[in-house]
């Protein structure tokens, strides 16, 4: 390739300067250089590389033993390459903080206790038999109620063409009508609230770099979920609006596979607040005090607690699987049958063949009712919801009996921990009343709302003592990098509020990160500026 240069001076004049770099012959490459151009030529003497490397940390800190070696394993146009691709991991890297800040764990907890808010009022949206009084979905212009008598009367006429009416509310007049429109009006509106409440500061704490790069990904996939929820809202209420999905002639209800769905989604955003609202503030009050957060760290890391964390983590699925089972129940009406406990008719289960019944069949040969009874007959359902209770209940005081009767486990559960496992039992003890109490008396509605809170109570109790005896992974490596970078002595001097263990962007500095060359970012404490996230 040489030759073909220095035959043709014109061709190497019109060619740009990095062809240099460009045409070098790989064979000569794996041997040392052997004349002083050769060399000269390898180190990159462009205008082009030069800019580069220049700019680069990786190739400031190399002296020339430190090239000529890298010489010899790669080519320029790969240094080039390693070098540009250095640059923008470190850029992507240090775009976010290593932690989030305590505003965003406040925000996180006051949108979840929104979400609780709003899967109450459902509940009493579906209990008053509102759901079904607006028959249109409107995301924006719906945001505002009738305003004058014509539009009232244009809404009630809409209304009046649905099977609830027919079937249910013939004689109802425009004044109950409208108090059944205002319970699903001010439960749609309450959903904007959320949506709007949880996405406007998502994109705020975002483009501020209030939040971790993981924090950022995670509140885009609750605002995704979010809007998910919505669509499933409406998907749900167009399921009671058609009288195709159930028994022509039967109570006019939505599918109890739509309102399973809403509801199960709703428990989601509200524990994916919760989860991340309580692991900032861990991971802060961890980071605030490193030795004793590396000591506490240390004692949930015992291989005695392994047991314990997992049953937990169990017990919040079966929770939510109760739950769930819950939500079948309400969108069957099965609460109205078998108002008794612990029995049902004359023994313990209704017979065999109600239970596995024929008539939920929708094929010939009835390969399919082992599933569709679980799901859609009433009898099978409530029996299954009581099953899963009675399973919970039992598990909770379980677990309750094995941190207190277990030695081992006694000894090294933390105090938090074990105030959270108290929590569970009473919330636990006092669902059961709840439901026990709904069934006896026929689903009145206070007791009924009440069962359904008592339900994600439960499961928030479950979060709480989760996020209290695991053991989270970052925050134990950003403990580990700052004590190693920083030392026990000057770690203990570390106080709630200390700026030492902030970073910012523009320090481009992370809590204990090496860099290249293996020193450590981690900057004297007037170099990280106190106002950034923890």
């Amino acid at each position: 390739m040489a030759s073909i240069f220095h035959s043709l001076p014109a061709l190497r004049r019109a060619a740009p300067r990095l062809t240099r770099e460009f045409f070098v012959c790989r064979r000569c490459l794996q041997k040392p250089p052997s004349s002083p151009s050769l060399a000269q030529r390898s180190k990159g003497t462009s205008p082009f590389l030069q800019a580069f490397r220049s700019n680069s940390t990786y190739s400031t800190q190399l002296n020339r033993t430190t090239a000529e070696t890298i010489w010899k394993s790669s080519t320029p146009l790969a240094s080039l390459s390693k070098s540009i691709s250095d640059n923008s991991r470190a850029a992507r890297a240090s775009f976010f903080p290593e932690t989030s800040d305590k505003v965003v764990a406040y925000w996180l907890l006051g949108s979840a206790a929104s979400v609780f808010g709003i899967v109450v009022f459902g509940g009493l949206t579906r209990l008053t038999e509102s759901g079904l009084s607006i028959t249109e979905w409107k995301p924006v212009t719906g945001s505002l109620p009738p305003s004058n008598a014509g539009d009232w009367e244009s809404e009630f006429t809409k209304y009046q063409s649905s099977p609830e009416f027919k079937l249910l509310n013939p004689n109802m007049t425009l004044s109950e009508f409208k108090s059944i429109y205002y319970m699903e009006w001010g439960h749609r509106l309450w959903g904007r609230f959320v949506g709007l409440s949880f996405l406007l500061p998502a994109v705020y704490f975002i483009a501020r770099r209030r939040v971790s790069g993981r924090m950022a990904a995670k509140l885009v996939g609750i605002s995704g979920l979010i809007g998910f929820q919505g669509v499933l809202g409406w998907w749900m209420v167009k399921s009671g609006l058609k009288d195709d999905l159930f028994a022509p002639g039967s109570h006019p209800r939505v599918s109890q596979y739509r309102l399973t769905a809403h509801l199960g989604t709703a428990f989601l955003c509200f524990t994916a607040m919760l989860w991340n609202g309580l692991s900032i503030l861990r991971a802060h009050r961890l980071l605030a005090d490193p030795v004793a957060g590396d000591k506490a760290l240390s004692i949930l890391r015992d291989p005695s607690l392994k047991i314990f964390r997992r049953s937990v983590a169990g017990l919040a699925v079966l929770v939510f699987c109760t739950a769930m089972s819950g939500g079948l129940v309400a969108g069957l009406d099965a609460g109205l049958i078998y108002n008794e406990f612990p029995h049902m008719g004359l023994g313990l289960t209704p017979p065999k063949s109600e239970l596995f019944s024929d008539f939920y069949s929708h094929r010939a040969d009835n390969s399919d009712i082992w599933w569709r009874n679980p799901l859609e007959n009433p009898s099978l359902v409530q029996l299954d919801h009581r099953i899963l209770a009675t399973t919970t209940f039992s598990s909770v005081m379980a677990l309750w009996a094995y941190t207190r009767f277990s030695p081992t486990v006694r000894k090294i559960l933390p105090a938090t921990a074990k105030r959270g496992m108290h929590g569970v039992v009473g919330f636990v003890c006092l669902q059961v009343a709840l439901g026990i109490s709904t069934l006896i008396y026929l689903v009145p509605l206070p007791l009924a709302s009440a069962h359904q809170a008592g339900s994600l109570a439960l499961l928030t109790w479950v979060v709480v003592l989760g996020s209290r005896i695991w053991v989270p992974r970052r925050a134990s490596r950003l403990l580990a990098q700052h004590l190693q970078t920083v030392g026990p002595a000057s770690a203990r001097n570390t106080r709630p509020g200390n700026p030492t263990l902030r970073t910012t962007n523009r320090s481009m500095g992370s809590v204990g990160i090496p860099d290249t060359m293996g020193t450590s970012r981690l900057g004297p404490l007037e170099n990280h500026t106190p106002h950034a996230a923890t």
